[in-house]
């Protein structure tokens, strides 16, 4: 007979969506060369505003495209280190 009481351990499921370090080293990377156009931005918009006063704007579509690719860097540089998780521990006993 067996014993309707006794359950089997639960597997924990295998996490489909783990990235590799290779793809979190590649968006860290990317991330970072991103964040030059926002630098530059910042700098020549900046540049701008103390000769002029405020940013001319022929080069303030280029100013705020820079700002927006350099926060794009940051979330990026952001999803992969905090997207990464740890493999969960194998309980071997």
């Amino acid at each position: 007979m067996s014993d309707s009481s006794h359950t089997p351990p639960e597997v924990p499921a295998q996490n489909q969506h783990q990235r590799s370090g290779c793809a979190t080293a590649l968006m860290a990377i990317a991330g970072i060369f991103m964040l030059l156009p926002g630098l530059c931005a910042l700098l020549f918009g900046g540049m701008s505003v103390v000769d002029g006063g405020r940013i001319p704007s022929d080069i303030a579509s280029l100013v705020f495209l820079g700002l927006v690719i350099g926060i794009g860097g940051v979330v990026m540089i952001w999803a992969a280190i905090v997207g990464r998780k740890a493999p969960p521990a194998r309980n071997d006993s």
